[in-house]
C-alpha cells in the first residue's frame, strides 16, 4: 500500500536516484577480519592526503562492518522472541545492505504532484480499460470476495490497480534486507524493527519463500503492498493452499484487501462519496474531513449532485475540495476514511473512489480542475509557513508540509482578507503575505 498503512505513502512508489554502491562488501552481513597487529607502519608516501576513492573504500568497509554488528545484535533478539535458527539462517547469512533504500527513506522532494496530476495518470484510459478486462476476467473470484466481506469488486479491483497495476508490479526489493537497512539507518529504528520481526515471523511460518518476499524500498509487500505487520493482521489464505500468498495468489490478493477493508470500518452497501456542486456563498472553511454531518444536512444546506439525483444516505459526511474553492467538489462518507486507512493520502483515497466508480460504468470527475494554478513546492510551504506566522497566524511548526495546522493558518489568513477560506495555498497568497511583510518593515 503507497504510505503504507501509517506509513508515508506508497506508498509506499517513488522513483528516486540509487546510490552507487562501491565495494561488494557493502551487502556483506560478515565482519571482515582486523587489519593484523604486525601490519608494516605506513610509508611517507601515505603520509599525503588518499584519494576521494581510497576514502570511500574505507567508509564502504567501515559502514558494511556497522550493519554487520546490528545485524547480529537484532538477530540474538528476534532469537529471544521465538523466531528458530532455521529462519534467521536463512534471513540473514547473506543480508545485505541497500543504499538506494537509505536514499528513499531519506528523499524529501522539494515540487509536489498537484492532485489533477496524480488522477491522470491513476485513472488513465488504459489503466481503467485494463481494470474493466481484469474485473470481467475475474469475475467468479472477486465477487466472492465481495460477497463474503461486503466490499464492491469495483473497490477491491481498483486497489488492486493502484498499488501493484493489476498485480504487473509488486517491486523488486528483497524485504528482509529493506527493512534491515532502514532499521540500521536508523531515521525510524523502532519502527523498521518491528516490522522486520514481522516479517521473520511471516518466514517462519511458511508463507513465502525469502526469494519471493519482495516489495518496495519501505517493506511494503506483494500484490496488496501489506507492510509485514498488516500481513501478519490481514492476510487470508482464500484458495486454501495452507499458504497466505499476496504475492501470487489472486484469491488470497483480494480476499486479504477485503479482510483488512472490513475490519478497518468499511460500511458495507454505502458508496466512498460522489461529486457535488456547492450553493453560492458556500463556508469553503467548513469543506474538511473533520466537519461531518448526515447528507440530510448538506442538502438542506443546497449541496446537491451532479445530475440532479438524491445524495447518497451516508450519516457522517463531508465535504473535499482536493484543489480549493476554484475545483471540483465531492461528499464523502465513512468508506471513503476507511480508504484511507489502507493509504493515508486524499489524492489515493480520491483516485480508489474515482477508479472503482469508472470501472463500474460511472462518471469521470466532471468540474475542471483548476490546472493553471502550480503546486506550491517544499520551499514555497516552508516561506509559507514562516510568514503566515509572522503575520501572527499559527500554522504550527515551519517545516515545508502542508498539513492540518498549515491549512487552518492559511484560512484564518484568507478569512482576514475576505478570501474563501478553503485552505488552498497558492503562490498568489503567498506573494501577497511576502508583500505585507515587506511593507510592514
Amino acid at each position: 500500500m503507497h504510505i503504507p498503512l501509517g506509513f508515508p505513502a506508497p506508498a509506499r512508489r517513488w522513483l528516486v536516484p540509487a546510490w552507487l554502491s562501491i565495494l561488494a562488501v557493502a551487502g556483506c552481513a560478515s565482519i571482515p577480519p582486523p587489519i593484523p597487529p604486525e601490519a608494516p607502519a605506513p610509508s611517507k608516501l601515505s603520509d599525503s592526503p588518499a584519494p576521494p576513492q581510497a576514502v570511500a573504500v574505507v567508509d564502504e568497509v567501515e559502514r558494511s562492518q556497522q550493519f554487520a554488528r546490528w545485524v547480529a545484535e537484532f538477530r540474538t533478539g528476534a532469537r529471544a522472541a521465538g523466531i528458530d535458527e532455521a529462519t534467521l539462517h536463512l534471513a540473514f547469512d547473506n543480508v545485505r545492505l541497500i543504499p538506494r533504500v537509505i536514499a528513499s527513506d531519506r528523499a524529501q522532494p522539494e515540487f509536489t504532484r498537484a492532485v489533477w496530476d496524480y488522477l491522470d495518470s491513476a485513472l488513465s484510459p488504459q489503466r481503467v480499460t485494463r481494470g474493466q478486462d481484469k474485473l470481467l476476467e475475474l469475475r467468479p473470484v472477486v465477487d466472492t470476495m465481495a460477497v463474503r466481506y461486503g466490499v464492491p469488486a469495483e473497490v477491491l479491483v481498483a486497489i488492486w490497480g493502484m498499488e501493484s497495476n493489476y498485480g504487473s508490479f509488486v517491486g523488486d526489493i528483497p524485504t528482509i534486507d529493506a527493512l534491515a537497512t532502514l532499521g540500521f539507518e536508523g531515521r525510524r529504528e523502532a519502527w523498521a524493527r518491528g516490522q522486520l520481526l514481522a516479517a521473520l515471523k511471516i518466514l517462519q511460518s511458511g508463507d513465502i519463500e525469502r526469494a519471493q518476499m519482495i516489495g518496495s524500498w519501505a517493506g511494503a509487500m506483494g500484490q496488496t503492498q501489506f507492510l509485514p505487520s498488516n500481513f501478519l493482521a490481514y492476510a487470508v489464505d482464500a484458495d486454501g493452499d495452507g499458504r497466505r500468498d499476496i504475492w501470487g495468489s489472486v484469491p488470497d490478493v483480494m480476499a486479504s484487501t477485503a479482510n483488512f477493508l472490513t475490519r478497518a470500518g468499511w460500511q458495507a452497501g454505502q458508496l466512498w462519496g460522489i461529486e457535488v456542486r456547492l450553493p453560492p456563498g458556500f463556508d469553503y472553511a467548513r469543506a474538511d474531513l473533520e466537519v461531518r454531518q448526515p447528507t440530510l444536512a448538506w442538502a438542506a444546506e443546497g449541496v446537491q449532485s451532479m445530475n440532479g439525483t438524491l445524495l447518497p444516505a451516508l450519516e457522517e459526511a463531508s465535504i473535499l475540495l482536493p484543489a480549493g474553492a476554484r475545483g471540483p467538489a465531492f461528499l464523502v462518507g465513512a468508506n471513503f476514511r476507511t480508504i484511507l486507512r489502507y493509504n493515508n493520502s486524499t489524492s489515493y483515497a480520491l483516485a480508489v473512489g474515482l477508479l472503482a466508480q469508472q470501472l463500474s460504468g460511472g462518471p469521470a470527475v466532471q468540474t475542471a480542475w483548476p490546472r493553471e494554478l502550480m503546486p506550491l513546492s517544499r520551499s514555497q510551504v516552508l516561506a509559507l509557513q514562516t510568514a503566515l506566522s509572522a503575520r501572527g497566524f499559527d500554522s504550527g511548526p515551519p517545516d515545508g508540509v502542508m498539513g492540518p495546522a498549515t491549512q487552518r493558518g492559511v484560512r484564518h489568513y484568507q478569512r482576514s482578507l475576505g478570501l474563501p477560506a478553503d485552505g488552498y495555498p497558492t503562490e498568489e497568497l503567498l506573494q501577497r503575505l511576502q508583500q505585507q511583510g515587506a511593507a510592514a518593515h
